[in-house]
């Protein structure tokens, strides 16, 4: 698949729900609550007394389906996600953004979070922006005006503002060695192969103990000074050969031998869930790759802090969803709506 607007495209679908439209009990269980009565006209879901109505979740459609098509092509629809079609599994992720988004709404008043003049004059700016650029028959189609999208860009900048908010206090300092990342080769052997079906399935004891004699050679081969790119590519079932990775993230004892490794220095025999390894160091502290590492770190430990006040805060939530409703809504029928900018009107004018 092609992967040029794979910025947008991500932005578009970024707020994934933690919610849905689930309420979690005190428990930590969840209990899905349907109803499909005491709705207004076009309103699709319900958290609290925040609404979202049917043109709302239009606009999110179609942009999200313009951009799928102008980057996969409108051959995309007739593919699947596992078992659901990759339209319904759009549609899905589109409630829960939009889900998310209101939610982190009555988050933020629980905060006193709000957004300045001048970030609500830039969600007026970008809903006018973005009205002017929809042709009659798509304002007709998706039933909005420049006041319905001036309150959804309110809303999306809000939720943005409420998650820099709970985050704002985050240590954004990361050590050398917290962060650090190696490179490495290696020469896997495998233990294991895959059986008709794509399950994995553990050799034998016998298959077990070639496999291990195999490494064993490369090992003795190794130590001896032959070339160790040689022998990966003689003796290796991984096709890839290089790897750098920081901390945690790989198995503990491949792990472990790894980051004690000194440049150039090759390991002994290590066993992981994939099979035997011999590791040859490349480098103890790749600078670019640890500067990037550090960003992914900081990056999940906001998360973390935010996802467990976000989980705190819908515990006492309830959601309701129109099913009816929801269930009619069809995006692929809307030919004559060709909008996909919504998010990049919003990234220009509106992001914090």
């Amino acid at each position: 698949m092609k992967r040029f607007r794979y910025k947008s495209i991500m932005f578009a679908l970024v707020a994934m729900c933690l919610l849905g439209m689930t309420a979690c009990g005190k428990d930590g269980g969840e209990t899905k609550i349907v109803l499909t009565t005491g709705f207004k006209k076009d309103e699709v879901f319900r958290i609290e007394k925040i609404s979202c109505m049917k043109p709302e979740m239009m606009i999110y459609l179609l942009n999200v389906k313009n951009q799928y098509e102008e980057t996969f092509g409108s051959e995309l629809w007739e593919r699947s996600y596992g078992e659901q079609s990759i339209a319904d599994n759009i549609k899905e992720n589109v409630l829960a953004q939009i889900t998310k988004v209101k939610t982190m709404n009555l988050l933020a008043k629980e905060y006193s979070v709000s957004l300045t003049e001048e970030e609500l004059a830039n969600t007026k700016k970008a809903a006018e922006v973005y009205y002017q650029s929809l042709t009659e028959a798509e304002v007709e189609a998706l039933g909005v005006d420049s006041e319905l999208l001036e309150e959804m860009y309110s809303e999306y900048a809000l939720a943005n503002k409420v998650y820099n908010y709970l985050i704002a206090d985050i240590n954004p300092e990361i050590s050398d060695d917290e962060a650090r990342t190696i490179t490495i080769q290696h020469i896997l052997v495998k233990t294991y192969s895959m059986n008709p079906q794509g399950e994995y399935e553990a050799y034998s004891a016998a298959d077990k103990a070639d496999a291990y004699a195999r490494i064993q050679e490369a090992y003795e081969r190794a130590v001896a000074g032959e070339e160790f790119a040689l022998l990966m590519a003689e003796y290796s079932d991984d096709e890839t050969t290089e790897y750098s990775f920081g901390k945690g993230t790989s198995e503990a004892q491949f792990e472990t031998v790894a980051f004690n490794l000194s440049t150039g220095e090759i390991s002994r025999i290590v066993e992981s869930s994939s099979g035997y390894h011999i590791i040859k160091c490349i480098s103890t502290f790749d600078k670019e790759e640890t500067d990037r590492n550090k960003l992914k770190i900081i990056e999940q430990r906001r998360k973390e802090v935010f996802n467990e006040e976000y989980m705190k805060f819908t515990q006492s939530l309830t959601g309701n969803i129109n099913q009816e409703l929801w269930d009619s809504i069809s995006f692929l029928e809307y030919d004559e709506v060709h909008t996909g900018s919504f998010f990049e009107i919003y990234q220009k004018y509106c992001s914090l």
